[in-house]
């Protein structure tokens, strides 16, 4: 199925099994909500909320992305060739096979990865000469990992989170992810695995709290 000269139009795609979408142009808010198998390819920008509570399937968006992209996002895969918005991947989740993957190709805003219980966030930073994540990354984060490449030193990261320079092991898990962003927008995967990739994870001894009223 193919969609031209697409304007801000909602809901494409939600809920979908199987088949393909290709939107030209710039769909609007909520693209592939609880996406459950299909795969969507958007030759241009995309607004907010993409893939919001997806569980399967598949979606590229060859320019930027808006706000709260993978909202809640339980499965499945998307790519970002651009740049997106704040609040990139927070509430996604891991359960048993389900391990949904967001990779960005430019820069994020602040609050990526908020509330992270699971699966994987990958900011390649592409064209950016600075840190390409806001502030308040992996706040409440207690599942999950983001990946940052940069040679650049992050700052200001929440007491949730802890961050190293990724391992070979560490990397040979966003492998075949960096492989198909590659596929998909014409890059250089080899190149992009030689660089330099911080990982942030939970941290154990301080971990996220849910607030109790006191008795």
């Amino acid at each position: 199925m193919k969609i031209d000269n697409c304007f801000g139009q909602r809901y494409i795609g939600c809920a979908m099994k199987e088949g393909t979408i290709t939107v030209n142009g710039t769909p609007g808010n909520a693209l592939g909500a609880y996406l459950d198998g299909a795969t969507i390819i958007v030759n241009g920008n995309a607004q907010d909320a993409v893939g919001d509570t997806m569980n399967d399937g598949k979606i590229i968006i060859r320019g930027s992305a808006g706000d709260a992209l993978g909202y809640a996002m339980r499965g499945g895969n998307i790519f970002v060739r651009g740049n997106a918005g704040y609040r990139t991947g927070i509430h996604m989740k891991e359960y048993e096979d389900k391990k949904p993957a967001v990779i960005i190709g430019g820069a994020v805003g602040s609050f990526l990865g908020e509330y992270l219980a699971g699966g994987l966030i990958v900011v390649l930073g592409l064209g950016c000469e600075d840190v390409p994540i806001g502030n308040f990354t992996g706040t409440g984060m207690h599942g999950g990992k983001i990946f940052i490449r940069t040679d650049k030193k992050l700052e200001y990261l929440p007491a949730q989170v802890t961050e190293e320079i990724a391992s070979g092991e560490d990397l040979r898990e966003i492998a075949p992810y960096i492989a198909e962003f590659a596929e998909n927008f014409g890059a250089d995967a080899d190149a992009l695995m030689n660089d330099r990739y911080y990982v942030l994870k939970p941290n154990a001894k301080n971990p996220y709290k849910q607030l109790y009223t006191p008795n």
